[in-house]
């Protein structure tokens, strides 16, 4: 299972799914970024970690930003689960502001 915190694993899936979603081959973005295709397939089973010339020559071979190579994207009971804990959160900090103000009135 992948590592959320690990900036290696995160960069091999977004490298993968980008090159996928522009069509290109490992040899044609490799080809486009001037690094090797075996270099490409090392950072793409999280086994290297590019410079950031690197970095930004591979965005560059496939029109994104350099930040969204290390963009995580979350399954949608993920995100549920966030909103949830966000929505919990509020909640709480709502209900001690409340409490808080009853005790002032009170006194």
């Amino acid at each position: 299972m992948e590592n959320p915190d690990n900036l290696r694993e995160i960069l091999a899936r977004n490298l993968r799914k980008n090159r996928r979603e522009r069509g290109f081959s490992q040899e044609k973005l490799a080809e486009k970024a001037g690094i090797s295709t075996q270099y490409l397939a090392m950072m793409e089973i999280a086994r290297k970690f590019p410079a950031q010339e690197v970095l930004e020559r591979l965005a560059g071979a496939m029109e994104i930003k350099v930040y969204e190579l290390f963009l995580i994207e979350h399954s949608p009971r993920e995100e549920l689960e966030l909103l949830r804990k966000d929505i919990i959160n509020e909640m709480s900090k709502t209900f001690s502001k409340i409490v808080e103000d009853a005790l002032k009135c009170a006194r």
